[in-house]
């Protein structure tokens, strides 16, 4: 390619290794579906990631702790919780991210239980007296509650939310642009959030790391930072087609859009990044899964945008062209 042309200097590639690139993003994905789909299988309830009460129902209770708490130790709470009465309780121990100086916490006992009809104080007393039985300066810290039918009218309207961001999504960017681009967004957008998802239900498998309403919020918000940076690309994309289509073939106007960008997403990334990685480290234990999944989404949203999206819409104009030129023959 002729760099007077567009006068800017080729510092990726992207079009001459499309190839590489889908086949990059097939190998990203394929952890996440399988664990998905294992998921999907073995969880009671057949959701791919582990949800937390936000969408199930139940009770959290917290303890704030002045010792450390061994694997053992959780072991024989669980079973003392469920001689007492308290069915499949799932316990986390947490590091509290920020406490005063005087302060003698050095863990945090979560405790999540089934929602019981009965009453939630009930069960909050049965928790509380086996824990300080074992712990007798736990101080409780937090109680959280949601009912059943409660928590499945939020897991549709989230449902709901995710497929009404992504139909406005794709109507604004057929309007603004083409079908093609708009087909092309919706995958690279399909492809962070089913990543993101996918490293969450490994999460949950592995560390019982469950989702939440804010993990909702954090993938809208991935969509939203995802399709900015692809039309980023893509607005520059139409621009240079305008000036160039008769001095450059597509893929040369591709790639030098590619690189006319990439300064920017790349900054705007890194900026982003640091603001997420501070909250992460000095934030609080609450957001802290939230956090993870935007640092996720927006890792991923970078590479989808540079990478992916306009190695399909490359390989698609390629197909076009091509059924094009077998119809004029």
């Amino acid at each position: 390619m002729s760099y007077s042309v567009f006068n800017t200097k080729q510092v990726l590639d992207v079009v001459k290794y499309r190839w590489l690139w889908i086949i990059v993003t097939i190998i990203l994905l394929l952890p996440g579906i399988v664990a998905m789909i294992y998921s999907s299988i073995v969880y009671p309830n057949h959701s791919p990631l582990l949800v937390g009460i936000d969408f199930t129902g139940g009770t959290i209770v917290q303890y704030a702790v002045d010792k450390d708490v061994t694997t053992k130790e959780i072991g024989d709470l669980r079973i003392k919780l469920q001689n007492n009465n308290i069915e499949n309780p799932v316990i986390q121990v947490l590091k509290p991210t920020s406490v005063d100086e005087d302060s003698t916490i050095k863990n945090i006992i979560s405790i999540k239980t089934k929602f019981s009809e009965e009453g939630q104080n009930e069960t909050i007393d049965g928790v509380s007296q086996v824990v300080t039985a074992d712990y007798p300066e736990a101080q409780l810290v937090q109680t959280n509650s949601v009912g059943p039918l409660l928590g499945k009218q939020l897991f549709v309207k989230s449902m709901i939310a995710v497929a009404i961001a992504l139909l406005v999504i794709v109507i604004y960017l057929t309007v603004r642009f083409k079908l093609d681009f708009a087909i092309v967004a919706l995958l690279a957008l399909s492809h962070d959030v089913i990543f993101v998802m996918g490293v969450f239900s490994i999460l949950g498998l592995f560390c019982g790391v469950t989702v939440d309403s804010l993990f909702i919020t954090a993938i809208l918000t991935v969509l939203g930072y995802s399709v900015n940076n692809t039309i980023v690309v893509f607005d520059r994309v139409r621009e240079n087609l305008k000036f160039y289509s008769k001095k450059a073939t597509y893929d040369e106007i591709v790639n030098a859009s590619v690189n006319q960008t990439l300064t920017r997403s790349i900054n705007t990334s890194l900026t982003t990044l640091l603001t997420l990685g501070s909250l992460y480290f000095l934030g609080g234990v609450t957001t802290r899964d939230f956090v993870l999944a935007m640092i996720i989404g927006v890792v991923v949203g970078t590479y989808s945008s540079i990478f992916f999206a306009n190695s399909a819409i490359s390989i698609w104009n390629s197909i076009v062209e091509s059924k094009k030129a077998k119809l004029e023959a």
